[in-house]
This record gives C-alpha cells, structure tokens and sequence, in this order.
C-alpha cells in the first residue's frame, strides 16, 4: 500500500476534468455558459468529427483582458463568486472556476480575447494543463475558445467517446437547450464546415417554433403564471402530441437548463389525468425565483438543483400546468390553430380544452343522465320545427355553444355537429368517458359517491384471496359507490353500483375492479391510484361504440363536454373532438375557384 501523498497538479486537474468534461458536449455546454455570462449577443460554434477533433466557440461579449487571461486557465479562478453569500445565491450560469482549467488538462485549448475598449486582443494556449506566454492576437471582440483533440493525453477516456455522429448529436443538443433559454442571442452551429443550426435572435415563442418545430406550438398551450416571487412561462403541449420519450421536455430553472425529480414529477402529476402512462408530454417551460431559493452548487455538470422549498414548487409548478391545460389558457386563444390543408387532404383543428360557460350552465350526467341534459337541446330542436321562420341559425347557436348542435352519427361511433366555425367531429365514447371519469373524480373528492342498487344481485367468481380481501375492505369500497358482499369462498355478490356506471355492463365492472384490487390493494386503489382507478371506471361507464343516440342524446353529450374541463382529451390523452372551419371545407370542394 502507498504512503499518503499529495497529488500532482496535472492529476488532480484531471481528475476534476471527469467530473466536468464528460464529452464534448459537456466541453460545449460549459464554453457556451461562459458566453452567456459575459454578454454575448452572438455565439457561433465550430465542431470538427462530432466535437472530438475540435471544438470552437466564439461569442461578441465583454471579453478578458491580456492580464487575465492566464487566470482564466487556472482551478478555482472566477469573476462570478467571491464569498459564501454570492454562493448562496448564483445568478450567473457559471461559478465555479474549473471549465477552462478541466478542458486544459485533458485538450489542447487555444484562449483569444479582445475585452472592450481594449486597443488589440490577446491569445493563451495550454496543452495538458501547462499554460503558455500570453501574446497578440487578430480578434475584433469578444471572445474565442478552441478545443482540440480532446482526451488526447488520456486515451482510457477518449476510447470512450461515441461515433461522430453520437457526439454530433449530443453536441447540437446542447446548442438547442442553449438557444432556447437565452432567444434574445443568435446561434449558429457548424459541423465539418457545413452550417447545421441558425437561430436569430427572435421573440421566446418564435424560438420554441424555431428549436421544437410549428407542429409543437399548434399543439401547445401558452403557460403565463405568477405566484410571488415564482414565476412560469413557456408552452406545454396538450396530449395529442405526446411523446414515446423524453426528447421534447425542456425545463430551465433561472435560465438553466435543468432535470430535476421535483419539476419532473410536478409535471407529470399535471398531465396524469390526460395523458396514457407510456406517453411522454412535450414542453418548454421557464421557471424563474429568486436565486437563494435554490442551490445550484449540488453537482459540477450544473443540471442538478436543490429547491428550499420543494413542497412550495412542486405545488406551483402542478397547479401552473393543470390550469394551462385545463380549458382556461387554451380558450384564451384568440382562434383556434387550424392546420394547413397539403395534398388535397383533410386538416383538423385541434380543440381547445372545454370549461364552464360563461353564464353558468352546467349540465348533468350523459348516459345515465342524457334525458335530463336533452331538455334544453330537445327544446331548441321542437323551435325550430315550430317556428322555421324565427328559429335561430346554426351559426348563431355556435355562439352561444362552442361545440354546436348535432346533425347526426356516424358508424355509430362519432357525432357529427355544426357550430359557428363550421364542422365538429366528436368520438362519443371517448368524450363521454372524459365527462364520467370528471364526475367520479368530483363525487370521490367530495366524499358523495351516489350509487345505484341492483334489481337483480350480480354473482361474480373470484380468487379466494380476492373474496377475503373484498370483505376486509367493504367500506372502502363503499366510498366509492359499490356494495360488495362475499358470497361464498370463491364468489361476491355484487348489490350496487356507482349511479354514473348503472348503465355499464356489472359483470365485466367487477372483474376489472376485482383485478385492480389483486394488483394494488384497496388502500392504494383508493389513494395513490385513484386516478387509474377512476379512469377504468369511467372507460365502462361511457356509452359505448356502435350505440344509436337521438339527436337530443348527441346534443346532451356536446352540453356535457362544453361543461367539464379537459373535454378535449380522453383520459388516455386521446382527442376528444375536431374542429373542421368553413374555410377548410371551401378547399377541399375548391369552391371560389
């Protein structure tokens, strides 16, 4: 065993180089923090071989004057800290002063600056950490940063670099994070002497477009919310346009881009409602709060923070999300994004989520209830074969009805109705499943679950352990609106139901609920799941594909869904509902031609 010795220079830099400088990428991302932080309005990056080869960022900002310049290469050497209070609350991307000096150790760096008003620029170059003189060099402004031949004096790391098309990747990566965060900067990305990326510097939503492409903010919902000192901003998609993974989630937490279990989960609770459990959600989302309420010192990389109050955040952040996607924000459009028509082929609106009418209204169960809401559809349907002359238009009702007034079915699976834009197209079950699953949800939170009695007990064979466990947990499940009984050891007898699942097939309910009981447990079902819970719930509840409704049936069901938040998705993240214009329909028939 070796005597306790100190460490040379060399290898301690290198040391704290694979803690910073993982690949390229990682190189890239601190440079471009660095330009960030001195000003930059501009930032062009040169990569050679994926960034392996060569990596160069060069920006207009302040700059660093000659003197310094040796400074900027050494460990633990910054303008941006210099006490424990200025660690205790960063504003600045970088702070810890050991970029420059990690890349030296494990690069061959090359460092020219001209700092303003500075009469020429100066240049530093280190290789393995060794510095050398500081002497003139060609520069107009600011400051460029050459990286080359990364990990060449440790080979064991650099044989762990991807292929050049990986690294690329990584690299373009980060560029994208960097210019969404900072949209007032232009970027510009080259690979092997071919321009990849250029972004202008543009308005916030402009470069959402520009770096998640026009397909995200059609599908996206702005986000504007302020609570304090905490504050929101940016756009989250709504669940149509989800995701297999996690590539369209953008978070940056006081400029920084961040992956934080707090935020993430906070906003997965947001879309739990909406969105199936392998979809992913896509969102570009800027937290800001004041400095001291997180610490960004709890990793080198800078991607991982520590929130003072995460209760206070997550809370925020959830409550932030739901409402944007709960009807409020989406109705807060001025139109509807309508899709361009390409190829002679139909384009689809998509809805904005539904919330309660202005004056009020809300109706009452569909399926189980949908003679109660017809009345008012009924009746304006019996005006208008009683009074043709004075009836009001179509197109005026659509003012008063965003969905409009049915005009009929189709394949027994969607309504098809009129509204003062033109078409609407409706899945019937999916919505309707959408209303229920609202319903149970507000029943179980109120604690009043109303159920309805059988004429006829349902007997239904279980696992003996499922039949133990029913009578264990026979209040629970009264909770929410089902008078279970052991029947025997093998069966229960089934003498109520929630009143807003009457019409939903008893036996196949129970099966499924008996199933949920054996993979989760009551208590959970109730609690940590109840979400799921209800979502299989509502899936028997809602009128099924194929069903015939009345017009007065079709016209209940569009009052329901104008009546309940997040109509326009399904509780799978499904669209509920299209929206066809006039204008579309005009070229698909060419009509004005």
């Amino acid at each position: 065993m070796r005597a306790i010795q100190i460490l040379p220079d060399i290898l301690v830099s290198q040391i704290a180089a694979g803690e910073v400088v993982e690949r390229p990428a990682s190189a890239l991302k601190e440079l471009i923090e660095n330009s960030l932080d001195a000003g930059a309005t501009r930032i062009d990056v040169r990569l050679e071989q994926g960034g392996a080869r060569l990596l160069s960022v060069q920006d207009d900002g302040a700059g660093i004057t000659a003197a310094e310049l040796p400074l900027a290469l050494a460990r633990h050497a910054t303008s941006k800290i210099g006490a424990l209070e200025d660690l205790e609350r960063v504003a600045s991307l970088g702070f810890r002063g050991e970029a420059l000096a990690s890349m030296a150790s494990v690069a061959r760096v090359s460092l020219a600056s001209r700092s303003r008003g500075a009469s020429h620029a100066s240049q530093i170059e280190a290789e393995g950490a060794a510095p050398g003189v500081v002497r003139p060099a060609a520069l107009a402004a600011g400051t460029t940063v050459t990286v080359a031949d990364l990990f060449f004096n440790t080979p064991a790391r650099r044989k762990f670099l991807k292929s050049e098309a990986t690294e690329y990747a990584h690299c373009a990566e980060v560029v994208r994070r960097m210019a969404l965060s900072r949209p007032d900067v232009a970027f510009t990305l080259a690979h092997n002497g071919r321009i990849q990326l250029r972004y202008p510097a543009q308005a916030l939503d402009q470069r959402i477009g520009a770096v998640l492409g026009e397909e995200f903010v059609a599908a996206a919902v702005a986000v504007d919310e302020r609570a304090g000192a905490l504050s929101l901003q940016g756009m989250a998609a709504l669940p149509a346009y989800s995701k297999s993974g996690r590539d369209a989630q953008y978070v940056f937490v006081n400029g920084r881009f961040v992956r934080d279990k707090v935020v993430a989960h906070a906003l997965r609770e947001a879309y739990r409602d909406i969105l199936h459990h392998d979809r992913h959600p896509a969102y570009a989302l800027f937290f800001n709060l004041p400095p001291e309420g997180v610490d960004v010192n709890v990793h080198p990389a800078k991607t991982e923070v520590r929130f003072r109050d995460s209760r206070g955040v997550h809370q925020f952040l959830f409550h932030a999300i739901e409402r944007a996607l709960s009807g409020s924000a989406a109705e807060s459009r001025a139109a509807v994004h309508q899709a361009p028509v390409q190829n002679s082929q139909p384009a689809f609106a998509m809805p904005p989520a539904a919330s309660e009418r202005s004056d009020g209204w809300r109706g009452t169960g569909v399926q189980s209830g949908m003679q109660l809401g017809a009345r008012e559809a009924l009746a304006f349907y019996e005006t208008l074969a009683r009074e043709p002359a004075t009836a009001p238009a179509a197109d005026e009702a659509g003012h008063d009805y965003p969905l409009g007034f049915a005009l009929g079915q189709l394949h027994g699976v969607y309504v098809l109705a009129q509204n003062a834009r033109g078409l609407v197209l409706v899945d019937m079950h999916a919505a309707h499943e959408r209303v229920v699953y609202e319903k149970l949800k507000c029943a179980l939170d109120a604690k009043n679950v109303p159920t309805q009695a059988l004429l006829i007990p349902v007997t239904v064979t279980a696992d003996e352990r499922d039949v133990a466990a029913i009578g264990d947990h026979h209040e629970a499940l009264a909770g929410i609106g089902f008078d279970i009984h052991p029947l025997a050891v093998n069966a229960v007898a089934v003498r109520a139901v929630p009143a807003l699942l009457k019409d939903a097939d008893p036996l196949a309910l129970t099966r499924d609920l008996l199933r949920e009981i054996r993979d989760y447990g009551v208590s959970r079902l109730v609690t940590e799941r109840r979400n799921e819970l209800l979502g299989t719930l509502a899936c028997h509840g809602a009128v099924r594909a194929n069903r015939r409704l009345s017009i007065p049936e079709m016209n209940a069901l569009l009052r329901e869904m104008e009546a309940t938040e997040r109509a326009g998705q399904c509780n799978h993240g499904r669209p509920t509902w299209f929206q066809v214009s006039l204008a579309e329909l005009d070229k698909w028939f060419r009509r004005g031609e």
